[in-house]
């Protein structure tokens, strides 16, 4: 990418007005996380008319898959911080040494936890929360997702570096055309080839393959700012620990997310198969309603650390306040249809009375107390996406982990099933009621910033 693209990225990502910038990056964003959250409920959906057990499989496998995606966006998202800042820095030396050192962090990382799952299959679908009778569901499916597990780690990491290039549009590519071709997949091994749950795990493996040809294909062929070289990769331990440093705000959400996932399985595995297949239909639904606030705020972080290095703090203030505000309102024009029609929404994934009477309360209350995580996301990425560790790693931790984990095992001790569905929306609650008081912190952060920009030069336009 010659010089003169890279200025006009730079005048686009520092003068294009935040609104018109966040919404921008933020679409395709959404867009991805949409197709990739429509596949996972379509993969729920068509594995669910196999039975509870295969349906429970599916929501045991998610933790493992949670795992992968703790380390791809442990990579992505502390290089891409990093190099994004570069970037806004006007480093592009740098930049491209920490995009180069993210990927292949990624690939190995990936790789490994696939070859140790591999060698431990039987305990570990157990340690995810399989039953006996869902085991040798998870077995089969989860095969060819530790097959897939570089690939897959590798891609996600790849499209976190795109989006904080701020070519978002980009990693759409890559990650939409993976997930059509996972849902058309689905269909056609698990009923045209009566492969059942097998059919799922290969057509989940082939198009992680694909979208990961894809997205590398981007960095290869001069459409990113930024390459993968590895004559670029950065092997020194300060380089890594500064990546696992700054991704690891991300690493310990998505960690703490599985090990959640798998309690949640454990307790709810008390009550039988019907009760983990309802749990995991619940988390589907609602991470994928989740994913237009989140999709909001991954367009807000490459707009955040981009200005934040470039010193226009001015921008991240604005940024910050627009995201929360456009996140907010999407969760609340959301929620209230999955809360009204939640009985036939259940139904499309598993018709079965036992499975929609769990599901249906789990799935209201999360509904009603959605609306209190746009402020928990837009914190901690802020934090994160203009590098300090600290903060960001204990507001990641807060809405799935440090929160939740306490609380479900603490209410599904006192209440039993009724505590379980109840877990997850009285956590939400909680760890809103910290974040506002940790978003004060990150604006107290960034106005300080201002000051000094406006005292280092008087006549800036922050002065005006």
């Amino acid at each position: 990418m010659d010089s003169e693209i890279q200025d006009r990225q730079y005048k686009k990502m520092t003068e294009t007005p935040v609104e018109k910038l966040v919404a921008s990056l933020a679409v395709p964003t959404v867009l991805s996380m949409l197709v990739t959250n429509i596949y996972n409920l379509a993969d729920t959906a068509f594995v669910g008319t196999l039975g509870n057990s295969a349906s429970g499989a599916v929501g045991v496998v998610f933790g493992f898959m949670s795992i992968l995606q703790a380390v791809a966006f442990m990579c992505g998202q502390g290089a891409g911080s990093i190099m994004s800042r570069s970037l806004g820095h006007k480093d592009q030396e740098t930049a491209t040494r920490y995009t180069s050192t993210g990927f292949f962090l990624s690939l190995i990382a990936g790789g490994l936890i696939g070859l140790i799952s591999l060698l431990f299959l039987d305990p570990l679908v157990y340690a995810l929360g399989s039953t006996e009778t869902i085991a040798p569901y998870a077995k089969t499916y989860i095969f060819w997702i530790i097959l897939a597990a570089p690939f897959m780690s590798a891609s996600l990491t790849m499209n976190n570096l795109l989006r904080y290039e701020g070519r978002a549009k980009l990693g759409m590519m890559g990650l939409m055309t993976g997930g059509v071709l996972n849902i058309g997949g689905d269909a056609l091994l698990i009923f045209g080839m009566g492969l059942g749950v097998e059919g799922a795990g290969i057509s989940t493996a082939v198009s992680q393959l694909i979208s990961f040809l894809i997205l590398l294909y981007m960095f290869l062929s001069g459409k990113s700012q930024t390459r993968i070289r590895i004559s670029c990769v950065d092997w020194h331990f300060r380089t890594i620990g500064n990546v696992a440093a700054t991704g690891f705000p991300s690493l310990l959400r998505q960690a703490l997310n599985s090990v959640a996932t798998i309690l949640l399985n454990s307790h709810a595995s008390v009550y039988g198969d019907a009760a983990v297949a309802a749990m995991s239909i619940v988390s589907r639904i609602c991470f994928f309603v989740m994913a237009l606030a989140i999709g909001i705020g991954q367009g807000f972080q490459p707009v955040s650390s981009f200005n934040y290095g470039a010193g226009r703090y001015d921008r991240v203030r604005k940024a910050f306040w627009f995201t929360f505000g456009l996140s907010e309102l999407l969760l609340i024009l959301t929620v209230i249809p999955v809360f009204l029609f939640a009985e036939p929404l259940i139904r499309l994934f598993r018709n079965d009375e036992q499975v929609v009477f769990i599901a249906m309360r789990a799935l209201r209350l999360q509904a009603v107390t959605l609306v209190t995580v746009p402020i928990t996301m837009v914190t901690e990425m802020g934090f994160q996406s203009t590098g300090q560790k600290v903060l960001a790693s204990v507001a990641s931790s807060m809405r799935s982990g440090v929160v939740f984990i306490p609380v479900l095992l603490l209410l599904a001790n006192l209440r039993g099933l009724a505590g379980i569905q109840e877990a997850q929306p009285v956590s939400f609650v909680i760890a809103f009621f910290i974040s506002l008081f940790m978003s004060h912190i990150f604006l107290k952060r960034v106005r300080a910033g201002e000051e000094r920009e406006k005292e280092a030069d008087p006549s800036s336009c922050l002065t005006k």
